[in-house]
């Protein structure tokens, strides 16, 4: 057995794009595998890498979103375009580069974090200490309000930060 590679805690970057999510998903034209979906979802604003031998091997971006809940009104941190290098799988590349993230919306002061998965990656947030949303979730699109059609979860970011209870109106494009 050899060595367990080594990795960066993620940094920011100061440049991050399409070409590059597609860069890290090997080419593949949908890696987030929801433009069937026909959703139009939020560029984000701030991106977090982990690098490996000069290259970024995972991501994870975020967004200061509104959201409202059961009437309550608050910011939350809108966690998406998590995607991790297929060849360097298993080493909680998700988590560190999903942690720069939420470390960089703490130090803004967001207590609440939220994000929209497949089904079928919602056991490894479930495993980082996310919490699913019932649904529907509601968020902005171009012709109006509509439910994503994606698992909503959550996460708190500070201590006793909780999620009321109420529907879910994302007063944003999903992330």
């Amino acid at each position: 057995m050899g060595d367990a590679p080594e990795f960066t805690a993620a940094t920011e970057l100061a440049d991050w794009g399409l070409p590059d999510v597609q860069a890290l998903a090997g080419g593949v034209a949908d890696p987030f595998e929801a433009a069937s979906l026909g959703v139009t979802w939020r560029p984000k604003d701030r991106h977090f890498g982990v690098w490996h031998e000069g290259r970024v091997v995972a991501h994870a971006g975020f967004v200061v979103a509104p959201v409202e809940v059961g009437g309550q009104r608050f910011d939350v941190a809108g966690i998406g375009g998590v995607i991790v290098d297929a060849s360097l799988r298993g080493h909680g590349l998700a988590r560190l580069a999903v942690t720069g993230a939420l470390d960089a919306a703490r130090a803004d002061g967001l207590d609440r974090a939220l994000l929209f998965c497949l089904p079928s990656r919602a056991p490894l947030y479930t495993h980082l200490g996310w919490r699913p949303l019932p649904d529907p979730v509601t968020a902005d699109q171009p012709d109006g309000p509509a439910s994503v059609p994606l698992g909503a979860m959550w996460k708190p970011l500070t201590p006793g930060a909780g999620w009321p209870d109420g529907p879910v109106r994302l007063h944003s494009l999903p992330m």
